[in-house]
């Protein structure tokens, strides 16, 4: 029959998503079907009476819910779930070629009871390409364990030439609980070898399932499970498995945009993750919170998604207007500049017309010429720093006692101590808690202080210079005051019941109020105390005022800074973590877990954090080991490999970086690849890679920080490296600082490992460090033989 044959009203508007799987489906066919489906949801959402969209129904899902095919063109057909009279209609699955109508007719389409979500299940090709690989095998599969039976009880009944399935000790019931979807059921109980498995992972299952049973392969019990996988999916209303206008209602099941960017969506530029969110991502991003709010994960996690997100539904519920008032901020420029055009890919001009994005010194900056305060011209990083070793060459000061004033220290005195605590005399100083900072005696603190003053009064000389920490705490001040005078007419306003209000404003020179309604932080981990003071000064404290994103173990820039100290609230329910990586595969996930096992992170206040149910559904390649006995021969390996991935696997230059420990290694990396090897290799600067041209990237751990690469190279990972031999001094002499700068060089080895998307290749000379495996000097590969000409090709399989 066709569709809409009786129904009266001529052209019908119709509202169409696109469902997760049905995206999944267009990812694996390439950009010319997504273009042709593209066209389809067009037409369809103009008129799905069109005759020419050849609607036919197939079948009823239920009560309220029926099952359409459609033709996009001659060769593609769609399967589509119509509810609400087909007012909403849900594009659930793509097929093409002369059986495309069977395959759809087979689909199994039910209600999650969990998740609430409409799901669907290819059931005969698991059957013909994943069940049929036990027959090649020989053996029988063992007897699944019913519901309400325990499989000890039946397993050892069983003769031993059996193959057991390999999820056979979880019952039904803790599968169904858990999510799995039941239909897929019966052939899962026949999966018994890893390749069968993997198989089964490849035929876009729906995530809840895919999620969990690769949780459950992995050894994970089923309470771990239930509370880092499941629970997040959980649906917030009771779940009615015959209610298809609810389940089709619900966001799991649909885009989460409007139905213009879904379009935009189908096109192959269009990334994934403008298009969906997790079932918690989204309730982060639409939730309403009391007062502020954090979002913490590892890397990968989709927590920049989750902040772009809470932008869009912020203005998304502005009152009309002009004014910019939402605040989207990160701790450098480059970063800013990213999160800005992302902003615009997600919500386009319209929505950046009402959000400023700036990098939290720019904002600062900003804020001290408004002002017309005088602070002189700052010094970048490079420069702040020697400023420092003129100091402690000219005090005399270099070594007093069982502390060395290295400028490192000192910097970060200054920085996450005194200008944190806001120390304006000595006796202030001498008094003020250090949590999280080395011990220091009263009288090391007074030379430091000496130090400190000496510091200050090289930049007040003139012509007068500053540092961006000064001129962060300067706008913080001023943010400060400007928001104690809006308080105060605020209260005045209370007061007079608005009389004189319009003269008071006047007078002021301004109609003072909050500078923003709403602020979002990216890479909140990075931000010193004086930039949450000013960014504090900025909002109003109430509903939704501050949300931020950020994860201790990643570290590298900013001091330990506890929020609560600085009026900003984001204990309990207020504050939640992302598990689930969307970047890195399995096998580099847990490598990467490895380098910081152990070690303690805060969690952006007094509280601890950890990686816990951090996992990835993303599978490849396990990371490659290579020692050396030189740094020449690591770094002609290295070129080695990369030409290889080149040459080999057709990798683009520009998807491989190669990590160093600090920027003299990497002219030496890039010195040996031009002369010996005519590798083409450009250097990672503090603003990115300005170049497009296809070339190794080449850089510091520093700057791998929010990029990501096909491949990643980590080389110079040895002892006396990482971490550098330099902290050895502090071990007996300063235990607190040794552990300090030992748990940074973790969370660089740690980003830069996790910048990799499909290969990690780790290479030192001399003996590994400390924070590889045990035995990674006797296990890994040789660079000599692998420079020989005869020698052994890397090993990689990647495409």
């Amino acid at each position: 029959m066709s569709y809409g044959a009786g129904r009266p009203g001529g052209r019908a508007r119709t509202r169409v998503q696109v469902g997760r799987q049905a995206h999944g489906d267009l990812e694996h066919r390439g950009a010319a079907a997504a273009d042709v489906v593209g066209d389809f949801v067009h037409r369809l959402r103009a008129d799905r009476t069109n005759r020419a969209l050849r609607l036919s129904f197939l079948r009823e899902a239920g009560e309220n819910g029926d099952l359409y095919l459609a033709h996009p063109d001659a060769h593609r057909m769609v399967l589509l779930l119509s509810t609400d009279g087909g007012d909403e209609m849900r594009v659930l699955a793509v097929r093409d070629g002369a059986r495309a109508r069977d395959e759809l007719a087979r689909l199994t389409v039910e209600i999650n009871p969990v998740s609430g979500a409409v799901e669907v299940v290819d059931q005969s090709e698991v059957s013909a390409n994943v069940v049929a690989l036990a027959d090649r095998s020989g053996a029988a599969p063992v007897p699944a364990a019913p519901v309400e039976t325990a499989p000890e009880t039946v397993l050892p009944a069983l003769t031993s030439s059996l193959r057991t399935p390999l999820l056979a000790r979880h019952d039904d019931r803790t599968l169904i609980d858990l999510g799995v979807v039941h239909s897929l059921l019966p052939a899962l109980r026949k999966v018994t070898s890893d390749e069968q498995f993997e198989k089964l992972l490849t035929h876009n299952l729906p995530e809840l399932t895919r999620d969990v049973l690769l949780a459950l392969r992995d050894g994970a019990d089923p309470e771990d499970v239930q509370r880092h996988i499941t629970d997040k999916w959980r649906a917030d209303d009771d779940v009615n498995t015959h209610d298809w206008v609810q389940a089709a209602r619900r966001a799991v099941s649909q885009a989460e945009t409007d139905d213009d960017a879904v379009l935009g969506a189908l096109g192959s530029s269009f990334d994934a993750w403008r298009l969906f969110l997790h079932p918690e991502q989204q309730r982060l991003a639409t939730g309403d919170f009391k007062g502020s709010a954090k979002v913490t994960g590892g890397p990968g996690t989709g927590k920049t998604v989750v902040a772009l997100h809470r932008v869009r539904h912020l203005v998304d519920r502005l009152p009309t207007g002009h004014s910019r008032s939402v605040l989207l901020t990160t701790y450098n420029t480059n970063l800013a500049l990213d999160l800005k055009e992302r902003l615009r890919q997600l919500g386009g001009d319209e929505l950046l017309r009402r959000v400023d994005v700036k990098s939290v010194d720019a904002l600062a900056r900003g804020i001290v010429q408004e002002s017309r305060v005088e602070v002189g011209l700052p010094l970048d990083d490079a420069a702040a720093m020697n400023l420092w070793h003129t100091v402690r060459t000219e005090t005399g000061l270099l070594e007093t006692g069982l502390l060395e004033y290295d400028a490192d220290f000192l910097d970060s005195e200054f920085k996450h101590v005194i200008l944190a605590a806001r120390c304006g005399s000595w006796d202030a100083y001498r008094r003020v808690g250090r949590s999280g900072r080395p011990r220091i005696s009263t009288a090391q603190r007074h030379d430091v202080w000496q130090l400190v003053q000496a510091y200050k009064a090289h930049l007040n000389a003139s012509p007068r210079r500053t540092t961006y920490a000064l001129i962060a705490d300067s706008a913080a001040d001023l943010e400060q005051h400007r928001m104690a005078r809006v308080e105060e007419q605020a209260r005045y306003k209370d007061e007079q019941g608005g009389r004189d209000l319009v003269h008071r404003e006047a007078g002021s020179g301004m109609w003072l109020k909050p500078r923003y309604q709403h602020i979002v932080v990216d890479e909140a981990q990075d931000l010193s105390a004086s930039h949450w003071r000013m960014l504090r000064a900025m909002v109003s404290r109430g509903p939704n005022d501050i949300f931020l994103a950020g994860d201790a173990h990643q570290r590298i820039y900013g001091g330990r800074v506890v929020l609560s100290h600085q009026g900003i609230e984001i204990r309990g329910r207020a504050s939640r973590r992302l598990t689930l990586n969307y970047r890195t595969t399995r096998q580099i996930l847990g490598s990467a877990n490895r380098l910081i096992e152990g070690a303690p992170f805060d969690d952006l206040d007094i509280g601890t954090d950890t990686l816990d149910g951090y996992r990835s559904v993303l599978t490849g390649l396990a990371p490659q080991f290579w020692r050396a006995p030189d740094r020449l021969t690591e770094m002609r390996a290295v070129a080695t490999l990369i030409k290889e991935r080149h040459d080999r696997y057709r990798t683009p230059y520009s998807a491989m970086a190669v990590s160093v420990p600090d920027g003299a290694s990497a002219q030496e990396f890039a010195y040996v690849f031009a002369r010996e090897f005519d590798l083409p290799a450009v250097e990672l600067g503090k603003d990115g890679v300005r170049s497009d041209a296809d070339a190794v990237r080449i850089g510091t751990m520093y700057r791998f920080k929010g990029l990501e690469f096909q491949r990643v190279f980590l080389t110079s990972v040895g002892e006396g490296q990482v971490p550098h031999q330099r902290i050895e001094q502090f071990r007996m002499t300063n235990p607190d600082r040794y552990r300090q700068e030992e748990q940074r060089a973790r969370s660089l080895v740690f980003v830069a490992a996790t910048r990799a998307r499909d290969e990690l290749i780790v290479t030192w000379s001399g003996r590994a460090s400390r924070f590889l495996p045990p035995d990674a000097d006797e296990t890994a590969h040789h660079a000599t033989d692998l420079l020989r000409q005869d020698g052994p090709p890397s090993g990689s399989a990647a495409a």
